[in-house]
């Protein structure tokens, strides 16, 4: 029998070839990868996503920047502040609210626009300097800012602020701590949870009426929290701090992150897989709900200020105007 390959030999080697090199590419696809931001020199404190196409990161400089093709190009939008801009949030997909400074802005068209609804002053806090950090909606109506009062770069207490009528008029609210508060979230609309300095968890069970402090059992400063429900949750922060509770706070078991360096944000899509981000360009995913780690590429040394995931795609923003996507 002769070796000689025949034509339709030939033939099925050349699409064996084909598909294995799509494969391959496929393969070497998956995972992060760096998007062109338009903000290079900008470190970007801030993303979020209301659906797959339409998007927003935002930081330095009042730097907002839109998608409404799911990241391929991302175009500046104008805002009328230079301060830094610590947190962009929807409710719903037309009505949104980022934070910059002491300042609250709200958009009311899918983030093409922005106005600001109310700006704070150190007059307001007996000349202490407000900053603004994180901002959640439990319903319709009910939202929350968390921050801190500082007098010459020198926290002098907490500030958690509250609205009841979508962000129309703001009141001061008082709870049991005076450490700078970083990050707030809700489970629904009674469950919520803030993060801050010295392991400070405060917890409400009555939507915001009270709060109430949690043992951490740390006292490495908790940059962000994230709850499924209204009992499973993550904490992270500086020293490689993970916190994971089952029993919605009661317990805080710490996790070994087998990484070192501070963690900034964490995020579950669902019950089983996580990823978290900090400085450096470290990320980290967990399958099994946060009770371990694995330590994944990022092709960046700059360091991860702030993550996006939901269960088809993932975002991360970070210093000079790194944005990365999560390929699945």
């Amino acid at each position: 029998m002769s070796n000689i390959p025949t034509k339709n030999m030939l033939k099925k080697a050349i699409i064996a070839l084909v598909f294995m090199i799509s494969a391959n590419a496929a393969q070497a696809q998956d995972g992060w990868v760096a998007v062109q931001s338009r903000a290079a020199g900008k470190d970007l404190n801030a993303v979020y996503f209301a659906d797959a196409k339409r998007g927003w990161v935002a930081g330095d400089g009042g730097f907002v920047s839109r998608t409404t093709d799911g990241g391929l190009t991302w175009t500046p939008i104008s805002i009328e502040t230079k301060d830094g801009i610590n947190d962009i949030y929807f409710r719903n997909k037309e009505d949104g609210y980022l934070l910059a400074g002491n300042s609250i802005f709200q958009s009311e068209d899918g983030g093409q626009t922005w106005r600001e609804i109310r700006r704070y002053f150190a007059s307001d806090f007996g000349g202490a300097q407000p900053e603004l950090y994180s901002v959640r909606f439990s319903g319709k109506k009910r939202g929350w800012v968390v921050g801190s009062i500082s007098n010459n770069d020198v926290v002098v207490d907490s500030l958690v602020i509250y609205t009841n009528d979508g962000g129309k008029s703001w009141q001061r609210q008082r709870v049991p701590t005076k450490q700078e508060l970083i990050h707030v979230d809700f489970a629904d609309e009674k469950r919520g949870w803030i993060v801050g300095v010295g392991g400070t968890i405060l917890h409400t069970e009555d939507g915001g009426e009270t709060w109430a402090e949690q043992l951490s059992n740390t006292k490495a400063t908790l940059y962000h929290v994230d709850f499924r429900n209204d009992r499973t949750g993550w904490a992270v922060g500086e020293r490689a701090t993970i916190l994971r509770t089952t029993d919605g706070g009661l317990t805080w078991a710490a996790v070994d992150a087998a990484v070192r360096g501070t963690l900034l944000s964490v995020e579950f899509p669902d019950e089983k897989a996580g990823w978290l981000v900090g400085r450096g360009g470290v990320i980290l995913r967990s399958d099994d709900g946060g009770r371990t780690w694995i330590q994944q590429a990022s092709k960046t040394k700059q360091n991860l200020y702030a993550l996006f995931m939901d269960k088809r795609m993932g975002w991360a923003v970070g210093g000079n105007g790194t944005i990365l996507q999560y390929e699945r």
